[in-house]
């Protein structure tokens, strides 16, 4: 099997199926009112619930958590998703505070989902920052994730993660050949700290697709959440004002219905 099937769910949760597996991104499953508060003065309110519950989504093979620190990457119904999951794959630091099997990956780093019967997927952690030069001590660390397997014919299907376009995920062009991209955007703002942004803008987007040149382009992680500032008006004018060669690459998803992508 080379193709995939992905089904957005809401906000940064992506369920993927490929190669026999069940992999599910980001779980935020809480139902919308909450506030969150994320440190330093920053906090958020959640607009809309998940379009497919977690129950409806059993059985999940392997959870890409891309950073487990702040709740609108994983939230309190997301958190008991992960008991059931074979495998939770997240970063170093996030793997010291979840405990268990969870497996940490640094930047580059690799780890391979295995199990009987199924072609075993090699996933990669790609870089990210969330946030501006030398925010990291503060805003923690996130990683995106590659995905590779036998039988692939164009790429790797590719979990940007939450990051603002910089140097290392322009390493991702270099580096690998990407089939899928799903990008999270969303332009993230909070009012006390003004200007910074914690996440990619449309127009990020657009200058990383030209530099990646993915088949697929898909964004997520632009609406459900009040700090989300890009939503897809935004997107879409931007991508209105891209190279046709760029803007053609982007597909929307309708959230919560499976979505078959040729591989």
């Amino acid at each position: 099997m080379s193709g995939v099937r992905i089904t957005h769910v809401g906000g940064p949760t992506v369920l993927i199926e490929a190669a026999g597996w069940r992999l599910l991104t980001d779980p935020t499953f809480d139902a919308p009112g909450r506030r969150y508060a994320f440190g330093w003065g920053t906090s958020s309110r959640k607009l809309a619930g998940p379009a497919v519950s977690a129950a409806d989504l059993d059985p999940i093979d392997a959870v890409l958590l891309s950073h487990d620190h702040h709740d609108d990457n994983l939230d309190e119904a997301g958190r008991a998703v992960l008991p059931s999951a074979g495998v939770v794959v997240t970063t170093a630091a996030g793997a010291g505070r979840l405990g268990g099997e969870t497996r940490g990956l640094e930047p580059w780093g690799t780890t391979r989902l295995e199990a009987p019967g199924r072609t075993p997927i090699e996933v990669t952690a790609t870089p990210c920052r969330h946030g501006p030069p030398l925010s990291r001590p503060i805003v923690g660390d996130v990683i995106g994730f590659a995905l590779a397997w036998e039988g692939q014919r164009h790429g790797a299907v590719w979990v940007s993660g939450d990051t603002v376009l910089y140097d290392g995920v322009r390493e991702v062009a270099d580096r690998l050949a990407v089939d899928v991209a799903l990008i999270h955007m969303g332009g993230v703002r909070f009012p006390v700290t003004g200007p910074l942004r914690y996440t990619m803008t449309a127009r990020d987007a657009v200058e990383l697709c030209g530099l990646i040149e993915p088949r697929t382009a898909i964004p997520i992680h632009y609406e459900g959440w009040k700090h989300f500032r890009e939503g897809r008006e935004s997107i879409e004018r931007e991508l209105a004002a891209a190279p046709p060669d760029v803007a053609s690459r982007f597909r929307w998803l309708p959230v919560g219905e499976p979505v078959e992508i040729a591989g």
